[in-house]
């Protein structure tokens, strides 16, 4: 069983310093995929476009700049108001979208209680998973035995 954190929300596709088009959105964080966070555009549409990336990134892009590469984020402020903004480069084209950033923190701050950072990996049982994994079995002692004994004194003897 996951939880889901999910958002909707209206960005703005930038097209120009002084022009730029709302775009429905949708974020969402899952439980048993908690180092991602997916962003989907156009929601509701025939064609939505979903980004995932490091939910990290974007934790640390309301804050300051990061990301590079395909995925960009930074804060920064838009006629007095506080916004995060994401460029988001693919082989089919780029765009600059921005997020306001009170709503993005809210829902962040919601992912956050639902898997605090530095817990992602017990959510997906990987340490569990390598314990049973590496666990001795009573087989093992028929394994880990020197099948040719030394006729050679073992040392201290």
């Amino acid at each position: 069983m996951y939880t889901v954190v999910e958002r909707e929300l209206e960005l703005n596709l930038v097209l120009s310093p002084e022009r730029s088009i709302p775009v429905p959105a949708r974020l969402t964080y899952r439980t048993d995929d908690p180092y991602a966070v997916h962003v989907t555009f156009h929601v509701g549409s025939d064609h939505p476009v979903s980004w995932t990336f490091a939910r990290e990134l974007l934790v640390e892009g309301v804050f300051r700049p990061c990301g590079h590469g395909d995925v960009r984020v930074w804060p920064t402020k838009v006629a007095g108001r506080g916004v995060v903004l994401m460029a988001l480069s693919s082989p089919d084209g780029d765009a600059l979208l921005e997020a306001p950033a009170a709503q993005v923190s809210a829902w962040l701050e919601r992912t956050l209680r639902a898997v605090p950072p530095g817990s992602e990996a017990g959510q997906l049982g990987i340490d569990d998973g390598l314990a049973e994994l590496l666990a001795p079995t009573p087989a093992d002692d028929l394994w880990l035995r020197d099948p040719w004994p030394s006729d050679e004194p073992a040392e201290g003897e």
